[in-house]
């Protein structure tokens, strides 16, 4: 058999197995070019889950008619100024996305650079390159995407369905915009917004972009997180064991801004929730390392989905350390809207006391809880307010046996308010089972 050189084609073609799995990831490495490009604005529209056409616009510093038709080459790249792959600080550097997907699907790239008075368009359709040639195109860039996989038919029988499809872009969209909140992102079909998230700016800008994705009773719920251990830095925040769901898909790992799926990390998790969550529970967690080029390998996958840690030890244990901590300081604390997968109809109680001078005690007595059969936990909720606003609050699981629907639960408790106090917390105590139903 005798060995020979493939053509052009074929090897973009090859690349484009590696770097374009499905439409999500034409988004992902789109929007990827726009943050690096400076954008403090990215729209992108898809239909028919991307197949048919994808759209991503920027504002960002934009490309010369050189610098497009670059673009469309392999291994050419504005990122990797000094060739050093230990150094890289985008998101993007091996120079492949585009000719991959110039080579499968039908491209065009339009194109203004800041500071010029004109713009070009370029176009490649199944490898064949066609301009630059001169367009109307304010500051920025449009990269249009068309029949995506037209020239490998054979990979459109892999694809989904397009609402599968598209919920695969709407995620690829949201955890690039986790990790970039001073941003503005917009995700269309062409007819509703599937993702819309305004710039956020200030010190809450992350918890206000977290929460906007990731849920609105997140923010609320949240324990800050902020640690450093050997020049690496871990922040972000991780929810209450109380907020929790029965997937990962709300666990999410940033390293240096670039979204990893890594095992490392849901490792980590179950290690510091352990002692506070049932093994099918999982919480919800956005956490951000930054640490030196040298000491991640981001090189390691081809859609760059995962990368390599020098010292795993080392950052497992800043993660575990970090997020137990949390844990330790913020143990009183319960969610303030505990999900129904979780605690099933929990019944709030609420009592009135007096302002007094003296110190009051506050006696309380939950008790004849009449519930259903079932076995578990019981959430009782408890809320104490003052006329001047001093608030008690806190949940309380009370654990359980088997039970039939005469049986009865009860619980008693007291807290002493120090002279002069503004708020008080009461103790949680959490349990891992749940109860079916709660009820009257």
């Amino acid at each position: 058999m005798t060995i020979r050189r493939l053509p052009e084609t074929v090897i973009n073609r090859i690349a484009a197995g590696e770097v374009v799995e499905r439409p999500a990831s034409v988004v992902k490495e789109l929007v990827e070019n726009a943050i690096d490009a400076g954008a403090t604005r990215i729209d992108a529209v898809i239909r028919n889950g991307g197949q048919t056409l994808i759209v991503v616009s920027d504002d960002g510093h934009g490309m010369s008619a050189e610098d497009l038709t670059l673009a469309v080459e392999r291994h050419a790249t504005s990122k990797l100024p000094d060739d050093d792959l230990l150094a890289i600080e985008s998101l993007g550097f091996r120079g492949e996305a585009l000719p991959a997907i110039g080579a499968v699907a039908r491209l065009s790239l339009t194109s203004r650079a800041n500071g010029s008075d004109d713009a070009w368009t370029l176009s490649v359709e199944g490898g064949a390159i066609k301009g630059p040639e001169p367009a109307a195109h304010p500051k920025g860039t449009r990269i249009e995407v068309r029949d995506l996989f037209f020239a490998t038919p054979a990979r459109l029988k892999f694809l989904k369905t397009p609402r599968t499809e598209q919920t695969h872009a709407v995620d690829a969209v949201k955890r690039l915009a986790m990790a970039h909140p001073e941003i503005g992102f917009a995700l269309s079909d062409g007819e509703r917004d599937l993702v819309k998230l305004p710039p956020a700016s200030g010190d809450e800008a992350r918890l206000d972009r977290l929460g906007r994705i990731m849920g609105k009773d997140f923010p609320d719920n949240a324990m800050a997180i902020d640690a450093e251990r050997e020049g690496i830095k871990l922040s972000g925040y991780a929810g209450l064991p109380t907020l929790n769901r029965g997937n990962a898909q709300m666990q999410f790992l940033f390293v240096n801004g670039r979204p990893v799926r890594d095992r490392l990390l849901f490792g980590a998790l179950r290690g510091a929730y352990r002692e506070f969550l049932a093994s099918e529970r999982y919480p919800l967690v956005a956490l951000f390392l930054e640490l030196p080029g040298q000491a991640v390998d981001v090189n390691v996958h081809p859609a760059k989905a995962e990368v390599r840690f020098r010292d795993s030890g080392l950052v497992r244990g800043l993660i575990v350390g970090a997020l137990k901590h949390a844990l330790a300081k913020a143990g009183h604390r319960a969610s303030t809207t505990v999900s129904n997968a979780t605690l099933g109809a929990a019944r709030v109680h609420t009592l009135t006391i007096d302002d007094n001078d003296a110190p009051p005690t506050i006696e309380f007595d939950l008790a004849a809880q009449s519930l259903d059969e079932g076995t578990g936990a019981v959430a009782i909720g408890v809320s104490l307010d003052t006329p001047s606003g001093l608030a008690v609050s806190g949940t309380y699981l009370v654990a359980g046996t088997a039970i039939s629907g005469t049986d009865y639960m009860a619980f008693a408790g007291s807290y002493t308010i120090p002279a002069g106090a503004t708020t008080a917390t009461l103790d949680t105590s959490l349990l891992d089972d749940t109860l079916d139903e709660l009820a009257e």
